[in-house]
């Protein structure tokens, strides 16, 4: 029988190996439980302050708020800048992670152009507050709000975001006077208060959009606000609202400016017209011309291509910034200087062959009647515009004499109050030429000079200033766009001080004589020979002009003018100047109708549909529909 060999169990021995596990086990639970209870001691007591930061850096927000630009109205409470929401895709960098790979599931959803792209990346180079939203696509149809929302889940860091952006209800009719505004970029903000401009993504580019931002924009507010990790706003702990900008009323009316863009139809031209009493523009037109809307969000590449490449230059401001020869609209003035230098006098008269010549000097000065006006007073001078007789009148008078009163009349410099981008014009004189073209001064030049050609640039703004001086028996008042301003509260404020530069004041030796060349301005428009009689006939009430025509191209001596012989754009300028009432003037006005010919023939129709306009619907423009 076998017996098997079996191993007594030892108690004792398995007793102490358990107890040694219990122990090492226990030490590591406690080392463990220790551990934690330090890197709980280390997170909520030793570093408590510095992760309460960041936390509360995750949790809340400081968010900038944009205050609401401020409105523009004309005279008669008619809006010309508004504000209108608009709804805008935009990205949050620190949220969307791959900037391209989010671009481009972004438009898969919605139509994104190269441009936009391009534009979004120069954005985001950019100085920036941590969290800021970048636009990436503006002007949000209903459709692609909802594609966008129904992936929202997808779009980490995309917002729809809804703002006010700038609208105006007139479009091209209102772009040269107002301006626009834009995106603002890097270069903006070097120029203006950075922290007030944090939430802001427009500012003024050009105009009175530029020239009154700092009135328009408004006080920035801010907020601070709690959100989730998907950026999403829980609640507002704190908020502190903007201050909206103030509005601007305007001395401009809009029917005016749309009369005067009607008269103007299709061709290339621009009018000014002003308040005599006040230095008030009512209108100021410019054609061709565009849509400043499209400039707001920021216009394509080949739409601004079309405008900046056009032949008729419709970005081109030709009221403020064109400067072309006034022809004869300055004999007025240089009739009035010619008198208060005693360098002719009324009856003073001479036989007009058709042309004038110095001594010594072989060139012909023809006038612009062939055969002449024959015997020319200085009051016929007026009427008929003969050249002739302001030949023989500059020469007399000189350079120097007929530049001192110019300049009195606001030529040679900008002297508007708030038209920023308005040219100087040329007023020459012996200095201007020694310093401009290295030459002296010949007695042609003045000549030239005494018929509105030569080196003598004018702008229609200067021509019509100058005019509504004439109108003011001499009396000067700057040009100005702002008539009142007001606060979001209603309260009518100061009026800003602007630039401007002061005009030397004229005081004519005689006051006569400023009324004697009304009286034949006056002749130009209701007398038997008055180059613009046709202009006047059957007129309700008396009116002041001057017609005149400025030479594009020169005509060699002997040659004779032919417009239909001549390229389109190489033909004549059409001018006329004029206010009325005669005796208690409402309105002057400037226009110029490039490449038109006559002035009497193709500008003076436009002023006498202005001056009915004004002055016979006297009712339409009164100042009603702001309350100040």
């Amino acid at each position: 029988m076998r017996f098997e060999h079996r191993r007594i169990k030892d108690a004792n021995n398995e007793k102490r190996i358990f107890a040694f596990r219990t122990i090492v086990a226990s030490l590591l639970i406690l080392s463990l439980t220790a551990g934690l209870l330090f890197r709980l001691y280390n997170l909520q007591i030793t570093n408590y302050q510095h992760f309460q930061t960041l936390s509360d850096k995750n949790r809340m927000q400081l968010q900038s708020i944009a205050p609401n630009r401020g409105l523009i109205f004309d005279r008669n409470g008619v809006i010309l800048a508004d504000n209108q929401p608009v709804f805008s895709v935009s990205i949050v960098p620190e949220y969307a992670g791959n900037i391209d790979d989010t671009i481009n599931l972004i438009a898969e959803l919605i139509d994104i152009s190269e441009s936009q792209i391009e534009r979004f990346k120069k954005r985001l180079k950019r100085i920036r507050r941590p969290y800021q939203a970048i636009s990436l696509k503006s002007k949000l149809s209903d459709q692609e709000i909802a594609m966008i929302e129904v992936r929202r889940h997808e779009l980490k860091g995309v917002e729809v975001q809804a703002e006010l952006a700038r609208y105006y209800p007139l479009g091209a009719l209102t772009a040269h006077s107002l301006g626009y505004v834009g995106r603002i970029n890097e270069k903006d903000l070097t120029q203006v208060d950075e922290q007030n401009y944090s939430a802001t993504n427009y500012i003024g580019k050009l105009g009175l959009e530029r020239f009154y931002e700092d009135e328009l924009h408004g006080q920035v507010g801010f907020q601070t606000a709690e959100t989730n990790a998907s950026n999403r706003v829980l609640r507002i702990l704190e908020k502190h609202n903007p201050v909206p900008g103030n509005d601007l009323v305007l001395y401009l009316d809009a029917n005016l400016q749309k009369k005067a863009e009607e008269l103007l139809g299709d061709r290339r031209g621009a009018v000014v017209a002003i308040e005599p009493s006040t230095g008030g523009l009512l209108a100021v037109v410019s054609t061709p011309s565009f849509d400043p809307n499209a400039f707001v969000t920021g216009i394509d590449f080949k739409s601004y291509g079309e405008l900046r490449d056009s032949l008729d230059l419709p970005l081109f401001n030709r009221a403020l910034r064109g400067q072309y020869p006034p022809g004869s609209t300055i004999k007025p003035i240089v009739a009035l200087a010619g008198l208060e230098s005693e360098s002719t006098t009324r009856n003073y008269t001479i036989w007009d062959r058709g042309w004038y010549k110095l001594e010594n000097d072989e060139r012909i000065y023809r006038d612009w009647k062939r055969q002449g006006h024959g015997r020319v007073d200085l009051e016929t001078a007026i009427i008929e515009s003969c050249d002739t007789y302001f030949y023989e009148l500059g020469f007399k008078m000189g350079v120097d004499t007929m530049s001192q009163y110019l300049s009195y009349f606001g030529f040679g410099v900008n002297a508007s109050i708030d038209v920023a981008e308005a040219r100087d014009g040329i007023l020459p004189s012996r200095e201007w030429k020694r310093a401009m073209k290295g030459r002296a001064w010949y007695p042609g030049d003045t000549l030239n000079f005494a018929i509105g050609q030569g080196y003598f640039l004018a702008t229609p703004l200067q021509l019509a200033s100058s005019t509504a001086m004439l109108a003011n028996r001499g009396k000067w008042i700057a040009p100005r766009f702002l008539k009142s301003m007001k606060s979001a509260e209603g309260l009518v404020l100061a009026n800003p001080m602007k630039s401007g530069i002061t005009v030397e004041p004229f005081e004519p030796k005689n006051i006569e004589n400023v009324e004697f060349v009304i009286d034949a301005m006056t002749e130009v428009m209701h007398g038997a020979h008055g180059t613009a009689r046709s202009s006047g006939r059957h007129a309700k009430y008396k009116m002041a002009g001057k017609t005149g025509t400025a030479q594009v191209v020169g005509i060699k001596q002997g040659e004779k003018y032919d417009a239909e012989a001549l390229k389109e754009r190489h033909r004549d300028h059409a001018l006329f100047v004029g206010f009325a009432p005669v005796e208690n003037p409402m309105i002057a006005l400037a226009i110029i109708v490039e490449n038109a010919g006559g002035g009497g023939s193709n500008a003076a129709p436009i002023a006498r549909g202005l001056f009915d306009e004004w002055i016979l619907n006297a009712n339409s423009h009164s100042d009603v529909g702001v309350d100040l």
